[in-house]
């Protein structure tokens, strides 16, 4: 205060006892009588000898710079001053603020004369300003724009307007009058207002500004932009008269548009280098509009300050997206939450409102509204105009938005708000079983994004046929615990296979357990198959064979491969090392033995790597900060691909014959509802099998070769030849297989789930089911097969972790995970692991002892893969990173792709380089990502033109996957030496 010369400050009353207490030694004051509200002003008068003291080690620090420096000429310290500004100059500063943090972390700026007066004198040229003017003071004293505002009055000998400190001009405190009174006062068209110039927070939507404006308006309208690091503005534009009058709709936001007099503006990559198109960081500076941040003394005139908002430059116009803190990942992608808020702006039913990201996990929309009827409403606009991921969990009406003192939405005050609401709405009670009805009905809608038809949603109807996915599923889960205020066991797989009156039904009986059902469960649509032709006549469980049971006798020899790195070689005595593979489960009379050691993991640094574009090469960093050294690069080309009619889901089966390793065939179903046998080196499509329904499940190979076993869309296990795609036998389960089948090499059973709930042992060669056992809710994964011990592991979409003796189907344990489980199960010698979509990877000993949980930002779909070693676990999540752990559950590193991680990880040797472990993965937006396997550092990245949910198969240099364009891709992993 000393250095800026001050004469006068303003205390607010409650603060006057600390401020005395604190400067007392240093000045004295004097209080003059003005007062307003609660502000007192003081005069000060500085006592020169204890503030000499007080400045004296900053002084002695200066006398040292001057030492330092004294080698330089005379010259040369002229040119230091010119070329850098210095706080210690007198009559260097202006004013001194403090940043409130509400966007970043809170600073204290010091603002010298130069950087502030280039403001003040291009606004009163820019504006007009004249002495017959009247200036509304929109800003409190302690914030910059307020300087500006006073001075450009000032110097202009135009009228100052000051209004009481709960009047402020922000863009979103205009928004709180509503745009009925805007513009029938404000904007109307006899106005007095010549210019309204709005900034400090996102400028609102065309559509919006339109909606405020009354027939005939002229007020000049300005996108002003700045920050106070470089205090106080930075750009301005004036939307053309032309464009508010135009009926035209326009989606991108206004531009922020000129830099101001003495400023500098440029738009900076994550690299730092500036761009001329596309999107970066804006920086703000320019050689006297300089600031002096903290401790600093002297700054290089010229300096570019980050301003942490993002743009994007549109041939030469810049156009605001948000800042760095509004960044979100959500459901996997990246979100603006101010984009949520300017589309729900842009609706005519929203006065206002504010979009917060409460705990860093729910997107809540604070709104208010000319109507308290337009919840559904609201979110069906919403769905229309925003992607999925995009619609905000909850819609809270409020009457009007809470602000900071300088204006801006307090967002921890609507926290209070959300939580007082929470809070408030578990103490609601349903008022009977009618309500819940109407209740769930409008979830549905709203969920999805159905119109809001009067009539209600038919009993019969089907979530998943009416639009519904797994992700959609889960927030109708949530909402309906949040209607009824508590838990419904089952009921997810309720909502994944049943129709709304049952969904209604299992409610009921949670929620109204004494009290008789409306409708009975039993009127419930269930899925039937009694009009399917079927190949054997037999109804009963334990179905006679009507083929020879010598069918068997030809006994092939093969290596089988399917997603997860799980490799299974039968009656073949060539290792599976030298063909650059390692099983991952062994078996003395089928497997082949190799001598995989449990080699302990060195338990490398956590790594983290990030992809930027299908360019980018990651970067790695030991503790030390010493970059990696990079492996040689891979590239991947098409090979071939194949057509097959309509969308891939499932994964690849490579079946490989030991004699003959040149017929490898990749066995594989779609959408289309066939299934297909194409030839791994060609492409050449072999045979092809038309099918009940559409195919998800992934195929899996019968103990002698002879049979591809496939689960279908219409609850069908179909067993087909594997030579020519006939039907051999077919087994009937009472809904959908979305599950892949496992073969148990030691008996040749077949085991396979069902979202009939029931997990099913199948011999094919007696076409018989062995046994059958309820497991309580959908069998959506894929079971897994341990040999030591001999169990079989079913997971459910209710939660459960279910262990099985193979043999018999008796249960030997069973673990509640809490959350639904659509990842697979994956086993190694010690441990059996798996996802959940409460973000967690859970670790269990094979008598059901839970060790360790690791745990990511978002649900895991996608099913745990292992190492040769068994020391490392990798698996992919919903928050688009792929992870590596120990077997202890500790991360050693971590890649993040452009999208969800949905499928299952493969890890396999570098066909060129054996020494080398690789790892394959897909993310959904089509990527597919070769990563090193011990540092996760990118090998190479190849986008598909689709989405990719199936997950990848890599025999030798070849990669296998499904795509939702349509085509199942193999393509050639070439190394450095190949290129």
């Amino acid at each position: 205060m000393k250095k800026c010369n001050l004469k006068y400050i303003l205390v607010e009353k409650q603060q006057i006892n600390k401020f005395k207490s604190s400067y007392e030694m240093l000045l004295n004051y004097d209080t003059f009588t003005v007062e307003h509200n609660d502000i007192v002003l003081f005069r000060l008068h500085w006592k020169n000898v204890e503030v000499s003291l007080m400045l004296n080690e900053r002084k002695e620090k200066y006398e040292k710079e001057k030492m330092t420096n004294s080698t330089s000429s005379e010259n040369s310290n002229e040119e230091k001053s010119e070329e850098h500004m210095d706080a210690r100059l007198k009559h260097c500063l202006a004013y001194v603020l403090h940043t409130s943090g509400t966007t970043g972390k809170p600073k204290i700026v010091r603002v010298p004369h130069a950087c502030i007066v280039p403001n003040i004198q291009h606004f009163r040229v820019l504006f007009e300003i004249t002495q017959d003017d009247v200036l509304f003071l929109a800003s409190p004293l302690t914030f910059d724009p307020s300087v500006v505002e006073i001075f450009v009055a000032l110097s202009s000998g135009a009228s100052l307007l000051i209004v009481p400190t709960s009047v402020k001009a922000t863009p979103t405190l205009l928004r709180r009058f509503g745009s009925q009174l805007i513009k029938s006062t404000v904007l109307s068209t006899s106005t007095s207002l010549r210019v309204l110039a709005l900034g400090g927070e996102a400028f609102p939507s065309l559509t919006v500004l339109k909606s405020w404006r009354g027939v005939g308006n002229k007020t000049q309208i300005f996108n002003i932009y700045g920050i106070t690091e470089v205090s106080s503005w930075a750009t301005f534009y004036r939307i053309p008269e032309k464009t508010l009058n135009s009926t035209l709709k326009c989606e991108l936001p206004v531009q922020l548009g000129f830099p101001l007099l003495g400023t500098v503006v440029e738009v900076r990559d994550t690299d730092g280098f500036a761009i001329q198109e596309g999107d970066g960081q804006v920086f703000l500076g320019g050689r006297n509009r300089v600031c002096f941040l903290d401790d600093e003394v002297t700054v290089p005139l010229g300096t570019m300050r980050a301003t942490g908002d993002f743009v994007t430059v549109k041939d030469g116009e810049i156009f605001f997206l948000g800042r760095k803190d509004s960044q979100i990942k959500r459901h996997g992608k990246r979100l603006n939450i101010e984009l949520v808020q300017q589309v729900a702006e842009g609706l005519q039913e929203v006065e206002s409102c504010a979009v917060t990201w409460y705990n860093q996990e729910k997107l809540i929309l604070f709104m208010v509204s000319k109507n308290d009827l337009v919840k559904d409403y609201i979110f069906e606009e919403l769905q229309k105009h925003l992607p999925s991921h995009a619609i905000p969990d909850e819609l809270v009406l409020i009457d009007s938005l809470p602000f900071t003192s300088h204006g801006k939405i307090d967002v921890s005050e609507l926290n209070k708000i959300y939580l007082n609401y929470i809070n408030l709405k578990s103490e609601c009670k349903l008022n009977g079983k009618e309500e819940l009805w109407e209740k769930l009905q409008h979830l549905w809608k709203s969920i999805l994004s159905l119109s809001e038809d009067p009539l209600r949603i038919p009993d019969e109807s089907l979530f998943l046929n009416s639009g519904g996915d797994s992700l959609k599923s889960i927030r109708l889960l949530n909402e309906i615990e949040k209607l009824v205020g508590t838990s419904v066991p089952g009921l997810l797989e309720i909502i994944l296979n049943s129709s709304i009156l049952e969904i209604y039904n299992h409610i009921v009986q949670t929620v109204f357990p004494d009290e008789d059902l409306t409708f009975s469960k039993n009127y419930a649509t269930k899925r039937k198959f009694s009009d399917i032709n079927q190949e054997t006549s037999g109804k009963s469980l334990h179905q006679n064979s009507v083929m020879p049971l010598n069918c068997d006798k030809k006994i092939n020899a093969f290596i089988a491969l399917s997603r997860g790195g799980q490799i299974l070689s039968v009656n073949t005595t060539r290792p599976l090392t030298k063909l650059g593979h390692c099983p991952s489960a062994c078996s003395s009379d089928l497997i082949s033995q190799t001598n995989t050691q449990n080699v302990e993991s060195l338990n490398p640094p956590a790594l983290s790597g990030k992809s930027k574009d299908p360019s980018c090469v990651a970067e790695f960093f030991s503790e030390e900060g010493t970059p990696v050294i990079e492996a040689e690069k891979m590239e991947l080309c098409v090979r071939w691909m194949s057509d097959t009619g309509k969308c891939v889901d499932a994964s690849p089966l490579v079946v490989i014959p030991a004699v003959d390793k040149s017929s490898a065939t990749v066995y594989i179903g779609s959408h289309s509802h066939r299934m297909m046998a194409v030839d791994l080196y060609s492409g050449k499509v072999k045979w092809e099998q038309i099918l009940g329904d559409r195919v998800e499940s992934s195929a899996c190979v019968s103990k002698c070769g002879n049979f591809i076993v496939v689960g279908c869309y219409n609850g069908l296990v179909y067993v087909l030849k594997s030579s020519s795609g006939e039907k051999y036998w077919t087994f009937t389960t009472e809904d959908a297989v979305k599950s892949s089948a496992t073969m148990d090499p030691t008996t040749g059973l077949l085991y396979i789930g069902s979202h009939d709930q029931h997990a099913y042992a199948l011999d094919i060669y007696k076409k018989k089911c062995v046994w059958k056992l309820k497991c309580g809710a959908t069998v959506f994964s894929s079971p897994c097969l341990s040999l030591t011990p001999h169990h079989l592991y079913f997971a459910t979409l209710g939660g459960l972790l279910l262990a099985v003796n193979p043999a018999t189907g008796n249960r030997i344990w069973k673990h509640s995970c809490g959350k639904p489980l659509f990842s697979s199960p994956r086993c190694c010698l010690q441990y059996i692991c798996i996802g959940c979509v409460d973000g967690n990877l859970l670790c269990f000993t094979h008598f059901g002892e839970q060790v360790w949980q690791f745990c990511t930002s978002e649900p895991i779909f996608s099913s745990p893969c292992t190492s040769a070693s068994e020391q490392e676990i990798f698996f992919g999540s919903h928050d688009c990173f792929i992870y590596c752990c120990n077997t202890k559950g500790h991360l050693q590193w971590k890649f993040e792709t452009t999208s969800r991680v949905y499928s299952t990880p493969f890890n396999f040797h570098n066909y060129n380089r054996s020494d080398e472990m690789l790892l394959a993965a897909a993310s959904t937006d089509g990527k597919l990502w070769i990563l090193e396997s011990k540092s996760g550092q990118l090998q190479s990245v190849y986008r598909l033109p689709g989405e990719v949910f199936s997950s990848p198969v890599v025999w030798e240099s070849m990669l296998i996957i499904g795509c939702r364009n349509n085509y199942v891709y193999c393509l050639d992993l070439l190394g450095g030496n190949q290129k």
